[in-house]
C-alpha cells in the first residue's frame, strides 16, 4: 500500500446510516461444499428481509467472480485473494448500514478468521451443513462430474481441503430442512440478536 494513500473520514458515520435504515449493520458470512445450498438459503434470507423493509444485499461467489474477481483462477492463493476482496466489499456496504450476505465456499479457516477480524462484531458466520456425498449427488452446475473426469482440479472437498467451521453462529442442516426453514432460523437469529425488527436501533 502507498504511503501517499490518507483515509477520509465521512460526516455521516456507519451508525447514523444504520439507525435511518432502522437495522443494525451486519455482514451473513455463509460457508460450506459447493451445492451445498448457500445461494439458494442466501436467497431465501434475502427475500424473507426485502419483504420485511430491511436494505439488504447478495453478495453471490460465482457473481462476483464473473466482475471483481474475474482475474482470479481456483489456486489456494487465489482463493486467498478472492475472499479478501470480498471481506472488504462487504465492509462497505455494511458501513452503509445494509445488511450483506456472502455466498461463498471460504474453504479455509484462516481466511475466515481474517473476516471475523476485519469485520468484527458484524460477521455471523453461517455453516451450511451439507456432506460431500449429498454435495455430489445433487451436483446443480455438473462440477463434481468434472472433477471425476479430471477436467477440473483443485476442487474444495475432492482434492482441495475444506475446514469445517469449530464454532460457527449459526449451522443449517440443508438434508433435514428444507431452504425456507434454514432462512426462518436464520432470521430469527437476527430478530433475537436485535439486528433487525426495532425502531430504535442505532439512536
Amino acid at each position: 500500500m502507498s504511503n501517499d494513500l490518507t483515509w477520509h473520514h465521512h460526516k455521516i458515520t456507519a451508525a447514523q446510516r444504520a439507525a435511518q435504515k432502522y437495522q443494525l449493520p451486519a455482514v451473513l458470512w455463509y460457508t460450506g461444499l459447493s451445492g451445498s445450498g448457500k445461494s439458494t438459503i442466501a436467497n431465501a434470507v434475502d427475500e424473507k428481509l426485502f419483504k420485511m423493509g430491511c436494505h439488504s444485499f447478495l453478495l453471490d461467489g460465482d457473481n462476483v467472480r464473473h466482475g471483481l474477481n474475474g482475474d482470479l483462477g481456483f489456486s489456494d492463493a487465489d482463493r486467498v485473494e478472492n475472499i479478501r476482496r470480498v471481506i472488504e466489499v462487504a465492509l462497505l456496504m455494511s458501513d452503509a448500514g445494509l445488511l450483506v450476505q456472502t455466498a461463498f465456499i471460504s474453504p479455509f479457516a484462516e481466511d475466515r478468521t481474517l473476516a471475523k477480524s476485519r469485520l468484527g462484531e458484524r460477521m455471523i458466520e453461517i455453516y451450511v451443513d451439507t456432506s460431500l456425498s449429498v454435495c455430489e449427488a445433487r451436483d446443480p452446475k455438473g462440477l463434481y462430474r468434472k472433477v471425476r473426469e479430471g477436467t477440473i482440479k483443485n476442487f474444495t472437498g475432492v482434492d482441495s481441503h475444506y475446514d469445517v467451521p469449530s464454532n460457527p453462529d449459526i449451522t443449517v442442516n440443508a438434508v433435514s430442512m428444507c431452504a425456507d426453514e434454514c432462512a426462518d432460523k436464520i432470521i430469527s437469529f437476527l430478530t433475537e440478536k436485535g439486528r433487525i425488527g426495532t425502531s430504535s436501533v442505532g439512536e
